[in-house]
């Protein structure tokens, strides 16, 4: 009797698990299959996208060549996870693009020597470096002067967006007229162009892709390639910034005397003395000697309830 309870039971629960192994399976045959699991960013590959052509400033770059291929993309690679950086730079980029742009265009430059401004400062105008060159562009006090540039305890134009934008262009058409190339020019305005005179006696090449460089202007026009192609094309590396600092309309204030109290003037225009220097960091000090008369102009925002 207890056998066969024992026998039916067994018998039972083989029958129940049969029932559960085929509906499985007729479920993993005739149902839709799940969406495709969900891969953490962590695992994705880390490769990055490289294009198969690349131009920079008109000129072909020759991604033909091993040398060439991997340092664009290695610039490509470290760029693309400077993430905070990156992103900084792409929200930036609209408010001080304005700005340069058309300088660029009126002086003759071409168009992607924006990018020389990002690599240099990350477009930050109040950028100073170790080595004490200062602004958007990153201009050597000597050199500032010898381009025209006013640099003294209370006014350093450096500092200033426009003015230094056109100073950079003159260095520039400088050193396009001497190496006959875009490319060539961008590269001296990292290491300067003795140096890059002296590289191509001794390497006697002309042609920037084939002169070995120290590490800092060997990886310069990468840089800028690198930050063109990201900043054009960031879905393809995974950036979506939605929302990027607005351009900030301004009003001048035409100034030919001196200004004995900064923080006086800020207030008697609406402003505060922070919001001025916000806009006019080229003032160095709290107030502006002009004994000379010189024509300044001091920039008001338009939206002065923004800045209060």
């Amino acid at each position: 009797m207890l056998k066969n309870i024992i026998i039916t039971f067994l018998t039972i629960l083989v029958l129940i698990n049969s029932a559960v192994i085929g509906y499985y399976i007729y479920k993993q045959e005739f149902e839709e299959p799940e969406e495709e699991e969900y891969i953490p960013h962590f695992l994705l590959p880390s490769d990055v996208f490289c294009p198969d052509t690349f131009y920079l400033a008109g000129e072909r770059v020759p991604l033909e060549r091993i040398d060439v291929i991997e340092a664009f993309k290695k610039e490509l690679i470290v760029n693309t996870n400077l993430h905070s950086h990156t992103i900084q730079v792409i929200k930036n980029a609209p408010r001080y693009f304005h700005i340069i742009e058309p300088i660029l265009k009126e002086e003759g430059i071409p168009n992607d020597f924006k990018y020389l401004a990002v690599i240099e400062s990350s477009l930050n105008p109040l950028a100073v470096s170790y080595a004490g060159a200062v602004g958007i562009w990153q201009l050597m006090s000597g050199t500032a002067k010898e381009l025209g540039l006013e640099v003294t305890n209370d006014v350093d134009e450096r500092y200033h967006i426009e003015k230094a934008t056109r100073a950079a262009c003159a260095y520039l058409k400088k050193a396009h007229e001497k190496f006959g190339s875009w490319t060539a020019a961008a590269a001296s305005y990292n290491g300067g162009m003795n140096m890059l005179s002296k590289q191509i006696d001794r390497q006697k090449e002309k042609y920037f892709y084939d002169l070995l460089m120290g590490e800092e202007t060997g990886r310069y026009v990468y840089r800028m390639m690198a930050l063109k192609q990201i900043m054009e094309n960031p879905h393809l590396y995974n950036f979506h910034v939605g929302i990027k600092y607005p351009i900030e309309p301004t009003t001048q204030v035409k100034v030919t005397k001196s200004i004995k109290d900064l923080a006086d003037f800020a207030q008697e225009h609406g402003i505060t003395y922070k919001t001025l220097k916000r806009f006019n960091p080229w003032l160095r000090q709290t107030s502006l000697k002009n004994g000379k008369h010189k024509t300044y102009y001091i920039l008001i925002p338009e939206n002065k309830e923004a800045y209060k």
